[in-house]
């Protein structure tokens, strides 16, 4: 599997970049990309339109309200009934958008000041702001977004739903909710990640006839499916002892049960063996998966040919989960820090040096609470830019890192980051984020390469719990148990494919 095949992701800056090299690069005669992205934004809007002939028209002050001027001019040409609604002063307007008005005026088209009420749209298209916006919404352009929401029909935004920050999901105060997103040239990271996802509803991208991937290198990928490529399939004269061996680590007091469900999430995604080893010595073995191997920690230090360890489900923060912890950071073999794992080194300084000089892959699996503390700050600045936060994490841990959530993003540490597409609400309960350790691990165990098999790892994870909530199983409700059983079924049939 070849990282490059995944779709690229762009900052604002990166865009803006391509943008000035293309606009260099268009020959004499051709239409410039305001005019390419306006073409894209009607024919799309003609398409969810239907039967439906009057559409509402948002234009914003900036180049943004250019493409929606665009877009308005090529509705009006098809006989659509086109009401614009223009937020700005033409007279201000950059160089493209003022002739994008102009255009539009000599076709007979005006404006109105604001949204009317009491009218009825098939249809409303968001040209307020696109990658520009860099201050919170205020005044007309803060009722506007809110004039649009609150009339709960099908949105289709332009480049990016206005109010929403393309680089880091965060919101300038508001943002439209939109049924659909049309992005220009290439997709960028606030689409997917943080509010992302709750804003920007269908996705698609219009490349405006560019090649990003020609005009500026991109760090950042959007994960697919493909990745399940990086799993070898199993030889037809194979064993136990060739599938790898994984020991999870933890389970103080009354949390057994994380270790259990990671334990359960290697065996079921095709671990060899797996290794229970807890804190607490009360449940010998699990009377629903018998095949656990139940050990106390002494005894497991002293397995040999350990393929990956997990320490960290229901581990506590006790003397001895941290005396347990500096051993495993001395382990010569692959290790996945979760939960309290992560929470213990963030604590300790000398922990914190263990991890970083590692030679062996360490993986890391925060929540944004967990990667506040193990970057001295809190899950509030964490959120404020997620992709800058992963980065962070593996750079100073010399770690792969996986920082959860809406749209999780994967980082490693020589600068290259991915973002997760899959995964719902419904993974918002216990014991997901032990499924997600215990399925990275047994992928390592089938010799998938660390990197890939967290990138697989945290694809599957999600994917398994969409599959669910397509069948009716959620998302209120979903467990962590039901994800693991699911995991398994869609890995097999990525692998092995016989139809569904």
């Amino acid at each position: 599997m070849n990282m490059l095949d995944f779709a690229p992701l762009y900052s604002s800056a990166a865009i803006r970049e391509i943008e000035g090299r293309a606009q260099r690069d268009i020959a004499r005669g051709r239409p410039g990309l305001m005019e390419r992205a306006g073409l894209a934004a009607a024919e799309l809007a003609r398409e969810l339109a239907g039967n439906g002939k009057r559409i509402l028209v948002v234009a914003g002050p900036g180049n943004n309200g250019g493409d929606a001027l665009v877009a308005a001019r090529h509705l009006k040409s098809w006989w659509f009934d086109v009401d614009l609604v223009l937020l700005g002063d033409p007279a201000k307007f950059p160089p493209d958008a003022a002739a994008a008005w102009e255009a539009w005026t000599e076709t007979g088209g005006t404006a109105l000041g604001a949204i009317p009420e009491h009218r009825s749209w098939c249809l409303v298209i968001d040209g307020l702001f696109g990658i520009g916006l860099g201050r919170n919404l205020g005044g007309v352009y803060l009722e506007g977004v809110r004039h649009i929401n609150r009339l709960k029909l099908p949105t289709l935004a332009l480049d990016v739903p206005s109010g929403l920050d393309a680089d880091t999901g965060q919101l300038f105060g508001a943002a439209v909710r939109a049924s659909h997103t049309l992005t220009f040239i290439a997709l960028k990271p606030g689409l997917l990640t943080a509010n992302g996802p709750d804003y920007c509803g269908d996705i698609q991208v219009a490349n405006l006839e560019l090649d990003a991937q020609e005009l500026a290198l991109s760090q950042g990928k959007l994960l697919d499916e493909r990745i399940a490529n990086a799993f070898p399939q199993r030889p037809r004269n194979s064993h136990k002892g060739l599938l790898g061996s994984v020991a999870i680590l933890g389970g103080a007091g009354s949390m057994v049960g994380a270790t259990i469900l990671a334990g359960r999430a290697a065996l079921k995604c095709g671990a060899g063996l797996v290794y229970v080893a807890t804190l607490d010595e009360a449940l010998p073995f699990d009377p629903v998966q018998p095949e656990l191997m139940f050990c106390t920690p002494a005894q497991l230090r002293d397995k040999e040919k350990l393929t990956c360890l997990v320490i960290g489900p229901g581990l506590g923060q006790s003397a001895s989960a941290l005396e347990h912890l500096g051993w495993a950071l001395q382990a010569d073999i692959p290790l996945v820090l979760d939960a309290d794992a992560l929470n213990l080194v963030a604590a300790n300084g000398n922990l914190q040096i263990q991890a970083q000089q590692r030679i062996a892959a360490t993986l890391l699996t925060p929540h944004p609470a967990e990667a506040g503390r193990l970057l001295g700050t809190d899950s509030h600045d964490i959120q404020q830019d997620r992709v800058a936060a992963a980065l962070q994490l593996a750079e100073r841990y010399h770690s792969l890192v996986v920082l959860k959530g809406a749209g999780s993003i994967i980082a490693t540490p020589d600068g290259h980051w991915f973002v997760n597409p899959t995964g719902n609400p419904g993974m918002s309960s216990a014991g997901m984020g032990d499924a997600l350790a215990g399925i990275i691990a047994a992928l390592i165990a089938q010799h998938v390469p660390a990197e890939k098999a967290l990138l697989l790892g945290v694809y599957l994870h999600g994917a398994a719990a969409d599959r669910l909530v397509a069948q009716g199983c959620g998302p209120l409700g979903l467990t962590a148990s039901e994800v693991i059983d699911m995991a398994r079924q869609r890995l097999n049939n990525w692998i092995y494919p016989k139809g569904e």
